[in-house]
């Protein structure tokens, strides 16, 4: 494997894989610093470098890479969303009642934010049109309200 036009496509084909693998894998930076290392060890066996020039600048460029992107990894971590994703990012959040929701499991309408969601009352109880709710629980296509005046102290205004 001393071929240079070996060591040529060894390093494109790892430089692809490990981005294309970077990209794939939720994460902090993994694997892209080996990526770009093996980018610059691509160039560096284009360029007709020795075997070991080719290590050594993967080696370098790698780690090089890897602490430059340490601390940005940590400030993306730290700055990680608490919302929930999709759906659950309307738990917690006020909306009003556009049709009554008569209670007892029957279904209205609210609108949270400008969406309408069908929406049934937690405690069973029916909620007249334009009260305010919160979402508490998210149920496939419906969402669970409770009365924002039915709701205990220790609870009201945060979200």
């Amino acid at each position: 494997m001393d071929d240079p036009d070996s060591w040529r496509w060894v390093w494109l084909v790892a430089a692809a894989v490990l981005a294309v693998g970077e990209m794939l894998t939720p994460g902090s930076f993994v694997m892209l610093p080996f990526a770009i290392g093996a980018g610059v060890a691509t160039l560096l066996a284009l360029a007709d470098s020795s075997l070991w020039v080719q290590w050594a600048g993967f080696v370098v460029v790698s780690t090089v890479a890897l602490l430059a992107l340490r601390p940005l990894a940590r400030r993306l971590d730290e700055q990680g969303s608490d919302e929930g994703v999709g759906a659950l990012r309307l738990l917690g959040q006020e909306a009003v009642v556009l049709e009554d929701i008569p209670g007892g499991g029957e279904l209205g309408l609210v609108r949270i934010h400008r969406e309408e969601w069908r929406a049934e009352s937690t405690h069973g109880d029916p909620i007249p049109a334009g009260a305010t709710v919160r979402v508490a629980d998210v149920r496939g296509t419906r969402v669970a309200v409770a009365a924002v005046d039915a709701l205990p102290p220790t609870s009201r205004g945060q979200r």
